[in-house]
């Protein structure tokens, strides 16, 4: 009897992400922790496996059925993406089968009727584009230029901008997509954004293609202190080249965080027993 955990490495790169090692810790964590604590299912400890998946939703599908052909699965955790967690949700009701994803934020899988077996952890794209709509309201800012990545994740949390900002009177003056296969922005970024008549850009890209969009920026000198970008992953700065530090200054992310960073309470006993 085990919880099947899906974790995500990107596919093209050979080392895992820190999200990746992070996650599968905090997951073998909460299984040795259901041990200890004489938990049980049908008199039985709960055990684990692992799989990665890779930005390939077919690579998900396989990985966990190949899951469920040898062993007792009785849960899924993860997939991260939304591209990925809509299709394993969709499998997973058809096995009767529940899942849980520490990451996947597209809005659509919060309709219980479309997705009655998938849970998460995280909150929406939603609660994210009503953050950023508060700091527009705080700045006084009017109007924004919105770039994202050309699939499940950046068109669901376009919509849910684009409609968020609008009902808080924020004029999106234009979009522009980065194509995920290509790895490049269609149009010209330079000339959309120097001939803008907005300076507030906002990043609405998984941590991989942020990095590569930021570095397209940084080229083409559209960064700060010109122009104020809003991502919605959290990317390492100093994976680019310091002579650029300057203008890398005024970037801003919004992201979910853990509840002490607000003085939210924890359960202190269970991480304690963790570690």
């Amino acid at each position: 009897m085990q919880l099947l955990g899906l974790f995500h490495d990107t596919s093209n790169t050979s080392a895992s992400t820190t999200l990746s090692i992070h996650s599968r810790a905090m997951f073998k964590a909460a299984v040795l922790l259901s041990q200890t604590y004489n938990i049980k299912i049908g008199g039985q400890f709960i055990g684990w496996q692992t799989a990665q998946t890779d930005d390939n939703v077919i690579s998900a599908l396989r990985s966990t059925c190949f899951a469920m052909s040898t062993s007792n699965i009785i849960g899924i955790v993860g997939p991260v993406l939304s591209r990925e967690a809509i299709l394993i949700a969709d499998f997973a009701e058809t096995v009767g089968i529940p899942v849980i994803s520490y990451a996947a934020t597209d809005p659509d899988l919060s309709d219980r009727n479309a997705y009655p077996v998938f849970h998460r952890t995280v909150p929406s794209d939603k609660v994210a584009a009503i953050a950023i709509a508060q700091l527009f309201i705080r700045f006084n800012w009017t109007s924004c230029t919105i770039i994202y990545q050309n699939d499940k994740y950046g068109l669901s949390g376009g919509q849910a901008l684009n409609e968020t900002l609008s009902n808080n009177s924020v004029i999106v003056l234009q979009t522009v997509l980065f194509d995920t296969m290509t790895l490049s922005i269609q149009g010209d970024l330079n000339s959309t954004l120097i001939t803008s008549s907005t300076r507030i850009v906002i990043l609405w890209a998984e941590s991989y293609y942020a990095s590569l969009i930021l570095q397209y920026a940084l080229n083409y000198d559209v960064l700060g202190p010109k122009f104020t970008w809003i991502l919605s992953s959290n990317i390492p700065l100093n994976s680019f080249n310091q002579s650029f530090s300057q203008n890398l200054i005024g970037i801003l992310t919004v992201e979910p965080t853990v509840g002490d960073v607000v003085n939210e309470p924890i359960n202190t006993t269970l991480l304690n027993a963790a570690y």
